[in-house]
């Protein structure tokens, strides 16, 4: 709910004195609003109230015809948006924001923006994941990018990054991502203000080519919630940090050792380099090449070979390497020109949807939204899935209400797209982080077991059988048993093992890679074989 009522008195305001491009509604319903005459003839009046609004409309439902604030319960105000927005796609336009609020008489009102064209077009959109050392900058460098404003030596343009609570208790947006910036024929279309959800719209809604930044944490203690960040979202690329007048930390090699063991084409950022002189700026890019070298990869670097080779030669085993300072702008434009050229590498959009659940939360009105990467396939508004597995692994059937991507609602959404989902059917509360939506005429199989070929990065003795680390896998974050094929591995060693989540099933499929890590010991597998719950 957002306890600013400003935006709500404008509207009200609006639709007293000029009417043309503001209409109020009670409430919506299917029955008698979405039925045949009756839905054309509301189509026509919402194609002109856009019109009469140079290409936008605003719709206020919960109030009376004079703009009295009625107010509705959730589920009834839920069910006017479901309504407006085939509506809106009626008339060729899409509902672009939500903002609710409660009123004094009980129930809800909101002020529905509803803005000409469709749904965004799936273009190229390529999702890159952070890592690095805290205070490396990594946050600062992203918050330069997606603003295209210098930072002031003290993290001022990191301070945009923050997801804050009352962003995800406000809108339906999954957020994972905590920078987006896009390019049109004109070049980049940043955030003027990332604080404003309808800024973060806007470029989704303008730019031809977009860019999200998955967030990190550089701390030690959260290298856990780093993994999960790296394996859990579709990432096409890695970027990772190394600040200048530091250099290379523990915490950068276990970032980096993540990034290389997950296979994901990863470039390095060394930033900072505007508080060192060249020769220290040099000498920690020897040092990010020999690390490079040593987990047999080859650094490029681009202030020698250039962008075209960047771009060209970026894979699992060619890493560029960048020179950069988000104060004065060192090496900006450079990435900017990388992340508009550089191709889409995770494409899995002509399978069947599915997407592993990463957050959960419930905005009122709305009721519970899932958030996560698509993995594979497309879904669309009105879509029948299957929710799964519960803790008994069963699955449930729900059904999409609206999607949402960095507060610009979509009526449909494809592989690598990061989404907010509202689902109807089921609780906030029966919906975790790890669980899967799939179409409803899959037929999953939950999984408490599977076989795995796996690698030990390291560990101080060996791995025997009943070794509990977690296992991260997508979105699942699970202790889980192993019990290796010989009974034993031993820190470099590659093997098979069977791999048992401790507490409940999930969905697992072969081929997926995963990262366990327990301590200070960890290491990497691909699923072989998978075997059902007993």
């Amino acid at each position: 709910m957002s306890p600013d009522r400003a935006p709500l008195e404008r509207a009200l305001e609006r639709g007293e004195q000029e009417g043309g491009s503001v209409e109020f509604k009670e409430r919506l319903s299917e029955d008698l609003h979405a039925t045949e005459g009756r839905f054309e003839s509301l189509a026509a009046q919402l194609r002109h109230r856009v019109l009469s609004g140079d290409g936008e409309a605003t719709y206020v439902v919960g109030v009376t015809d004079d703009g009295g604030l009625a107010g509705i319960e959730p589920e009834t105000f839920s069910e006017s948006m479901d309504v407006l927005s085939l509506l809106a796609d009626e008339a060729g336009a899409h509902i672009a924001d939500v903002q609710t609020w409660s009123v004094e008489r009980g129930g809800i009102v909101g002020v529905a923006t509803i803005r000409e064209g469709t749904r965004l077009a799936d273009d190229e959109h390529i999702v890159v994941g952070t890592a690095g050392h805290v205070d490396h900058g990594k946050s600062t460098l992203v918050g330069s990018l997606v603003t295209g404003q210098a930072d002031d030596g003290q993290g001022s343009t990191r301070s945009y990054l923050d997801v804050r609570p009352h962003e995800i208790e406000r809108g339906l947006s999954a957020d994972l991502s905590y920078g987006v910036y896009g390019f049109d024929e004109d070049g980049p279309v940043r955030m003027d203000n990332p604080d404003r959800k309808s800024d973060r719209a806007r470029v989704v809604e303008e730019a031809d080519r977009l860019v999200s930044f998955v967030d990190t944490v550089g701390h030690e203690p959260w290298l856990r919630t780093t993994i999960r960040g790296i394996v859990g979202q579709k990432l096409d690329y890695g970027l990772l940090t190394v600040a200048a007048d530091d250099g290379p930390t523990r915490t950068t090699r276990e970032h980096l050792g993540i990034l290389l063991a997950t296979e994901l084409p990863t470039m390095v950022a060394i930033t900072k380099v505007d508080l060192v002189d060249d020769d220290r700026v040099a000498e920690v890019e020897r040092e990010v090449e020999r690390l490079l070298r040593d987990a047999e990869k080859t650094p490029l670097p681009v202030a020698r070979h250039g962008v075209d080779a960047a771009v060209e030669e970026v894979s699992e085993t060619v890493v560029p390497v960048l020179r950069t300072s988000a104060v004065d702008g060192t090496g900006l434009e450079t990435l900017d020109e990388v992340f508009e050229r550089l191709p889409k590498t995770e494409t899995a959009a002509d399978g069947d949807f599915e997407m592993y659940i990463d957050r959960t939360y419930k905005v009122s009105g709305v009721g519970a939204v899932a958030s996560g990467t698509i993995r594979s396939g497309r879904v669309e508004a009105g879509d029948e899935l299957l929710l799964g597995p519960m803790a008994d692994g069963t699955f449930r059937e729900v059904e999409v209400r609206s999607i949402e991507m960095h507060y610009h609602r979509v009526d449909e959404a494809e592989a690598g797209r990061i989404v907010g989902i509202a689902l109807k059917g089921v609780r906030e509360a029966d919906v975790e982080r790890g669980m899967v939506l799939l179409p409803r005429e899959a037929d999953p199989t939950p999984v408490r077991e599977f076989e795995a070929e796996v690698m030990v990065l390291n560990h101080p003795t060996r791995i025997g059988d009943g070794y509990e680390p977690v296992v991260h896998l997508e979105t699942v974050s699970e202790a889980a048993a192993f019990y290796p094929e010989g009974g034993q591995l031993l820190p470099g060693d590659t093997g098979r093992a069977r791999v048992r989540f401790k507490f409940r099933p999930y969905c697992v499929e072969e081929g997926q890679r995963f990262v366990f890590r327990e301590g200070r010991s960890k290491g990497v597998g691909t699923v072989t074989d998978i075997t059902g719950p007993e």
